[in-house]
C-alpha cells in the first residue's frame, strides 16, 4: 500500500462520518473506499473491480466515467459558478426547467429545483399546505403514505416515511402523516386476512385503503398521497393492475392531491422518462433527484401541475422556501448534458428492450430454496429471502442480522458485486444497474447471486 492510500483509509477511518452505516463494523477493518468508476463498474483503492449492481444509489444512469458530463461541469463553472435562483433566474435552471417540463405528463410544468430527493419531498408537502391554505381549504395538511416506504430524513419527509426503525430517534416528528399498506402482493394474503386475492383484486384492496383513510381522518384535513411507482423499501413493490388509475380516482373525489415520488423512478430506472408513464397515471406533483445528473453533481426537483401555481401568480402571494444550491448553474448544466446522453443512446429504448432479459435471469435464480419472489420494473429489482418457498416463511430478527449483515452484504462485496441486502421490511436483496447495462452484465450479476445465495443456504 503507497502512503497516499494509507492516508486516505486512516482520515476515512478516523474523521468521516458514513451515512446509515454502523460504525462498529470497521473497529478492526478498513472502511472500503472507492476511487473511480468506468461504464457499470467501479474500483476500490487497491484496485480491485466491482460490477456496480445498484448504480451507485439508484443514481449512476448513464454510467461513470462520462467525460462530457464533467466537461459541461467545468464549463458551466468557468462560465456562471453560482447563482442563487432567489428572484432570480440563470440560464441553465430555465432552460432545464423547460425540458423537464417537455418530458413530464399531463401540465406538470412549474420546476422547483432542489440539491436532492429528500428535499424535493419536503417542498411537496409544504407546497400542499399552503396551496390549500390560498385556496380556502385551511384544515387540509395530512400526508397518506404506505407501510415501509422511504421518502427522505429531513423532518417533514421522514414523518412521511414508513419506516418506524428510521423514525423512533428523532421523534417527535411533524404531525399530520398516516399509513396505509403497500402494494407487496408477495405478502397479500397476512396483509389482507384473504387468501388468494389476484394481483387485480390486492391493487383494487390496497388502494380502497387509501380512500378509508382519507374518510377517517376527514377529507377535509388531508392534503395530499405521497407513493413511488415502484415502492423501494421492502424490496421494488410494483403496483398491481389498475392500482394507480384506483388511487388517481380516489383522490379526485376527495380532493387530495397525489404525489409521485420518483426519486428513484425517475429518469429512466423504470424505462420511462418518469415512472408514472409507465403505469398510465398522471399525479399532481412529481418528486425527482438521483439520476436527474446520473449523480455527477447533486440536484433534485418537485414538479407541480400548473393549477398549483395560480395561486401564487398575484399580489404579494409567495412560496416562503427554497434551498442555497437548488437548481444550481453547474448541477443544472451538468443534468442538461445528462438529458443528451439519455436522448443520443436512447437509454429509455434500451432499458424497454433489455427489461424482460434482467427479469429472466434474476428468475432462473428461483430454483435456489433461499429466493421467494423476484418482483419490480426496468432495471430496478428485488429478491425476496424466505426459509420456507412453501409457506413464505422468513426469517427473525436474529437469523436476519446474521444473514444479511453477518454474511450476505460483505459476500456479494467480496465476489465482486456491489448492491443492497436490506430488511426495511422482510431481508431482500436489491439490483438496479447503470442503465448502459445489458446482458454481460446480468450474467455476472446472476453468477454472483447464485454463488453466494447457495452458501448462504448452506450455512443456514
Amino acid at each position: 500500500m503507497t502512503q497516499p492510500e494509507h492516508d486516505v483509509l486512516k482520515a476515512a477511518q478516523d474523521n468521516l462520518w458514513l451515512h446509515f452505516t454502523r460504525h462498529s463494523a470497521y473497529q478492526q477493518s478498513e472502511i472500503p473506499t472507492i476511487v473511480r468508476g468506468e461504464g457499470s463498474y467501479v474500483y476500490d483503492i487497491h484496485g480491485k473491480r466491482y460490477l456496480d449492481g445498484l448504480a451507485g444509489l439508484f443514481v449512476v444512469q448513464v454510467g461513470h466515467g462520462r467525460q462530457e458530463l464533467a466537461e459541461a461541469a467545468a464549463k458551466q463553472a468557468q462560465e456562471l459558478a453560482f447563482f442563487p435562483l432567489w428572484s432570480y433566474a440563470h440560464p441553465k435552471a430555465a432552460e432545464l426547467a423547460q425540458r423537464l417540463a417537455a418530458h413530464t405528463p399531463g401540465e406538470l410544468n412549474r420546476v422547483f429545483f432542489t440539491t436532492g430527493g429528500g428535499e424535493a419531498v419536503e417542498t411537496a408537502w409544504k407546497l400542499a399546505k399552503q396551496y390549500y391554505k390560498l385556496i380556502g381549504k385551511p384544515l387540509k395538511h395530512k400526508v397518506i403514505s404506505r407501510q415501509i416506504a422511504y421518502h427522505g430524513t429531513p423532518q417533514g419527509a421522514l414523518s412521511i416515511t414508513g419506516i418506524p426503525a428510521f423514525k423512533q430517534m428523532f421523534e417527535p416528528l411533524v404531525p399530520g402523516s398516516v399509513r396505509v399498506p403497500n402494494t407487496n402482493h408477495y405478502r397479500a394474503d397476512e396483509i389482507t386476512g384473504v387468501k388468494g386475492m389476484t394481483p387485480e383484486e390486492y391493487g383494487y384492496w390496497a388502494a380502497e385503503r387509501v380512500a378509508r383513510a382519507i374518510e377517517m381522518e376527514g377529507p377535509d384535513t388531508v392534503a395530499a398521497v405521497f407513493a413511488e411507482p415502484v415502492q423501494n423499501a421492502g424490496g421494488c413493490f410494483p403496483p398491481p393492475p389498475g392500482y394507480f388509475q384506483r388511487l388517481r380516482e380516489i383522490c379526485d373525489e376527495y380532493d387530495v392531491l397525489l404525489v409521485s415520488d420518483e426519486v428513484i423512478c425517475a429518469f429512466g430506472r423504470l424505462g420511462t422518462m418518469f415512472g408514472g408513464q409507465k403505469f398510465d397515471y398522471v399525479p399532481d406533483i412529481i418528486t425527482c433527484a438521483k439520476g436527474m445528473t446520473s449523480g455527477y453533481s447533486p440536484i433534485g426537483a418537485m414538479i407541480a401541475h400548473e393549477r398549483l401555481f395560480e395561486p401564487f401568480k398575484g399580489g404579494d402571494t409567495m412560496f416562503a422556501h427554497g434551498y442555497t444550491f437548488g437548481g444550481h448553474p453547474v448541477s443544472a448544466a451538468v443534468a442538461l448534458a445528462n438529458l443528451d446522453i439519455f436522448e443520443r443512446e436512447d437509454l429509455l429504448g434500451h432499458v424497454t428492450a433489455n427489461e424482460p432479459r434482467f427479469k429472466q435471469t434474476l428468475d432462473d435464480l428461483r430454483d435456489l430454496p433461499i429466493v421467494g419472489d423476484v418482483r419490480g420494473s426496468g432495471y430496478f429489482w428485488g429478491i425476496e429471502l424466505v426459509k420456507d418457498k412453501a409457506t413464505k416463511e422468513t426469517f427473525s430478527a436474529d437469523e436476519s442480522e446474521r444473514l444479511l449483515r453477518g454474511f450476505l452484504s460483505k459476500a456479494l462485496f467480496d465476489a465482486g458485486l456491489y448492491c443492497r441486502a436490506d430488511d426495511r421490511g422482510d431481508p431482500v436483496i436489491q439490483l438496479a444497474p447503470p442503465l448502459i447495462a445489458g446482458q454481460k452484465e446480468f450474467d455476472e450479476i446472476g453468477e454472483i447471486l447464485r454463488g453466494v445465495l447457495a452458501e448462504a443456504w448452506a450455512q443456514l
